[in-house]
């Protein structure tokens, strides 16, 4: 693994911001912003949904670090000052999406909010927010796949290609094929199986959950940094139980909505 320092996007004296921040800022802020616009919407309690949006923000960064940091401690270990470097990259999104959303989840319960209404307002806020933050993958140079002369092929400088790839110099924008699922998942979710779900709470974002992993799953074949146990790709695995938290939850919401409406 190598780690960039992050591309800087300006400097002022001391301080430094980098373009990972900058767009990782941009997507919470997006993505609580149209996540209370839709609670209000909806006729929820958004202020309450939205704090629970953010400590599970929060916590998502926190268990998207961890998750980076454990399947990679070959390199943290040798560098543990590298741990809270976050600016440099190193989110493992599937990290983020197992302790979130169960975070967000367990304070909607706690404070006696709808959790599965609450869930699917976040929905479509996880999608946008997704689409947004891979570009920071872009400018850190990191995230990319195989070797390749498509069109649209992405120019990856000598210090940040993989060992044995120095003689390559374009290779596939994974980053960016992630970046336009996620947005398709998002439109997906907003004009087409929102108004189709409504009367199944929780639907909506179990949907998101099945068609987040069906992307990741084709695109992670591309890649190069992937976690591996064995012969399997980490990211794969996770993709695969995701579908199947997706289908197993989508049942579980139309039982539900079943035996609601029967009374």
């Amino acid at each position: 693994m190598f780690a960039s320092p992050g591309a800087i996007a300006f400097q002022i004296g001391p301080l430094v911001v980098r373009w990972y921040g900058i767009l990782m800022a941009t997507a919470i802020v997006v993505g609580l912003w149209l996540g209370h616009r839709r609670a209000r919407k909806d006729g929820l309690p958004a202020d309450d949904i939205i704090s629970a949006g953010q400590w599970a923000i929060l916590a998502g960064l926190v268990g998207a670090r961890l998750y980076e940091v454990a399947f990679n401690w070959d390199y943290y270990g040798q560098y543990p000052s590298k741990i809270l470097a976050v600016w440099e990259g190193g989110l493992a999104m599937h990290g983020g999406l197992i302790v979130g959303p169960l975070v967000g989840a367990w304070l909607a319960w706690k404070w006696r909010l709808p959790v599965a209404r609450g869930l699917d307002v976040a929905a479509p806020s996880l999608a946008i927010g997704q689409a947004i933050g891979r570009w920071g993958n872009f400018f850190n140079e990191e995230a990319f796949g195989r070797p390749t002369n498509l069109p649209w092929k992405l120019y990856i400088s000598p210090p940040h290609r993989p060992p044995g790839f120095a003689q390559f110099d374009y290779f596939h924008p994974t980053f960016l094929y992630e970046s336009i699922w996620d947005f398709a998942v998002f439109l997906a979710l907003v004009l087409w199986l929102r108004p189709t779900l409504r009367n199944r709470p929780g639907a909506l974002f179990f949907c998101y959950v099945g068609l987040y992993s069906i992307g990741r799953f084709a695109i992670e074949a591309l890649r190069l940094d992937s976690f591996w146990v064995g012969n399997f790709r980490v990211p794969q695995i996770a993709s695969v139980v995701g579908l199947v938290v997706a289908g197993l939850g989508l049942l579980w919401t139309r039982r539900r909505a079943t035996r609601l409406a029967a009374g």
